[in-house]
């Protein structure tokens, strides 16, 4: 099987993000165990996300990336997942 470069950058974005997910799965683990509430650890991951992502002075960026999340909330993409009977 041949693979394209855009197929070889979109695995590699992938393990990227697998491995963020990860991380940040083991950071929210650490919060709760050092009992810190779920709310707070939210809050602060948002605030750094937001807070980095800022630096670069693109406030579009910013604005967009709040807009796509808030379209994912609104679709339930954070939910559990409901079995449909």
């Amino acid at each position: 099987m041949h693979m394209t470069v855009a197929d070889i950058e979109a695995l590699i974005e992938e393990e990227k993000r697998t491995t963020c997910a990860e991380c940040h799965s083991a950071a929210w683990a650490e919060g709760l165990l050092a009992g810190i509430e779920p709310e707070i650890i939210a809050e602060a991951a948002l605030a750094t996300a937001l807070g980095e992502l800022g630096k670069s002075g693109e406030e579009e960026k910013l604005l967009e990336l709040l807009d796509t999340m808030r379209r994912r909330v609104l679709l339930g993409d954070f939910l559990p997942q409901q079995s449909r009977h």
